[in-house]
């Protein structure tokens, strides 16, 4: 058999996934924040997009009233005034000093010599408005940040090059809480000085307000505290080696770890209470940005529920036809044709995608709020299991679409905001052979339990809040409760008894 090239035709069947479908589906699991910055970007890309909030429609020019016809006087009036107003402001926010010797109007001065255009927003020793500069009430109300409080104390702490060099880099290696979140020997190999140097500059940064700052762990912040007050002695350094017992309330093996009575081992844990676990806290941070939700859940008449969309998260865009059509009607090069082509139809589909997305997300939560009625007329307690698949079903779409939607969008209700994904509950079997429970609603019942523990005598072990569900028609097992129990943050049965006794 001879070899060499040949053609040949095959048919098949694939799934192929093009470009905008691709968009398509990107779009649906974005936030409204996320959304809101791929508009933007979108907008700068493509000329023929413009927003659809406006006034005015897009591509259009408003029309400018006609000036008046002015007199010789007028005119002469009108100049007059506006050398007034420019001279008032020009030493609006000047000092009495400035005033006097004119020092305010020196750069409108040299600029009118100069011929060229005065810039009033310049003159003066007050900010403008339209600069990047921080103004002056800015910089009062700005909450100054552990990191800056940091450098500020470098900057007198009388170190060398070398020195200041590995104390900036520690300081920016400090979290929010004042804690030092990177390794040393890295640090070291990094700025390829000797690990000596590292700790003894660390040991120089401990010495920074607030105290406790640059600790590694959470002992360590504590001791710098303690030496600070001349009460870091054995016995504390016992106490602060075996956290994890004072955080079971194991006292006697507290007692026997530090050599104290009960009497010298309160009065030590007193202090490690009025000690701060996370100096850094006291200082600004980043502030957090609320969470905006996408839809609105209201109650009507006859116990229905109205869902809507929330139009300030939806971005509003239309395609500039007037822009087209003159660019278009325009001698082009066949380069440019192609430009203006594509991107009048990634502008189509950008819009359609945009309105696909939005019915999506309605109709998903709509058929969320159809399934979780009786949470939002009742509570937490009759929260239905609830799974993708049967909101898939109902509404017509896969689950894979209906897991997108509800990525980062949230729900505005009655009783507060919530996650769409927080509807989406396991279900955990009736013992009567009834309707399965919600997860999370059981969940809910363990704490409200726990929580109701008045007495030591009345605390509920984990086999007894067993038995407590099942006679209440849920089907669970004691490793069940126990993993609900500790996902929560909650003590043992022991643990919660000997909190009650020491309490009372």
């Amino acid at each position: 058999m001879a070899i060499g090239p040949r053609l040949e035709l095959r048919q098949g069947q694939g799934l192929v996934i093009t470009p905008q479908l691709q968009q398509a589906i990107k779009l649906l699991q974005l936030s409204n924040v996320e959304l809101e910055a791929f508009v933007e970007t979108e907008l700068e890309k493509n000329p023929l997009l413009s927003r659809a909030d406006g006034e005015d429609e897009p591509g259009g020019e408003a029309a400018e009233p006609a000036a008046p016809e002015k007199s010789d006087y007028d005119e002469a009036r009108a100049a007059e005034a506006d050398m007034d107003v420019r001279h008032d402001d020009l030493y609006a926010d000047a000092s009495p000093g400035d005033r006097a010797t004119g020092d305010a109007g020196e750069a409108a001065q040299d600029a009118g010599a100069a011929g060229g255009a005065i810039d009033w927003s310049k003159a003066g020793s007050g900010g403008s408005f339209d600069t990047d500069g921080e103004g002056f009430e800015d910089r009062l109300v700005s909450e100054k940040t552990l990191a800056d409080h940091l450098h500020d104390q470098l900057a007198v702490a009388g170190l060398s090059g070398p020195e200041r060099a590995v104390a900036s880099v520690l300081i920016d290696s400090v979290d929010e809480g004042g804690y030092l979140r990177a390794d040393l020997v890295e640090i070291a190999e990094r700025l390829g000085c000797d690990m000596d140097l590292i700790e003894q500059v660390l040991v120089c940064l401990h010495g920074f307000e607030p105290t406790g700052v640059f600790a590694r762990d959470v002992a360590e912040c504590l001791m710098l505290q303690l030496k600070e007050r001349n009460r870091y002695d054995p016995a504390m350094a016992a106490l602060l080696a075996n956290l994890e017992l004072l955080a079971r309330r194991d006292l006697s093996a507290l007692k026997a770890a530090c050599g104290v009575d009960d009497e010298d081992l309160r009065e030590m844990i007193a202090e490690l209470k009025a000690l701060t676990p996370r100096p850094g806290a006291c200082f600004g941070g980043e502030p957090m940005a609320p969470i905006t939700p996408d839809v609105f859940v209201r109650e009507g008449a006859g116990g229905l529920w109205h869902v809507e969309l929330n139009g300030d998260t939806l971005p509003r865009l239309l395609v500039d036809q007037r822009y087209h059509a003159r660019i278009a009607g325009g001698a082009l090069s066949d380069q440019d044709k192609v430009f203006v082509s594509d991107c009048l139809a990634q502008a189509n589909w950008l819009i359609r995608s945009l309105d696909q997305r939005a019915k999506t997300v309605l109709k998903v939560s709509s058929e969320i709020v159809r399934q979780q009625d009786a949470f939002l007329a009742y509570g937490i307690e009759h929260l239905r299991p609830l799974n993708l698949k049967t909101v898939a079903d109902a509404i017509g779409m896969h689950e894979s679409t209906v897991s997108r939607v509800t990525s980062n969008k949230y729900l505005a209700t009655p009783r507060g905001l919530f996650e769409l994904k927080f509807f989406f509950t396991a279900s955990i079997a009736s013992s009567s052979g009834g309707e399965a429970h919600s997860a999370e609603a059981v969940r809910h019942k363990i704490k409200w339990m726990i929580e109701a523990e008045a007495k030591p005598e009345a605390v509920l072990s984990d086999d007894a809040i067993v038995e407590i569900l099942k006679e209440a028609g849920v089907d669970i097992a004691r490793r069940t409760v126990a993993k609900y129990r500790e996902a929560m943050r909650i003590p043992s049965s022991v643990e919660r008894r000997r909190l009650l006794k020491q309490a009372s």
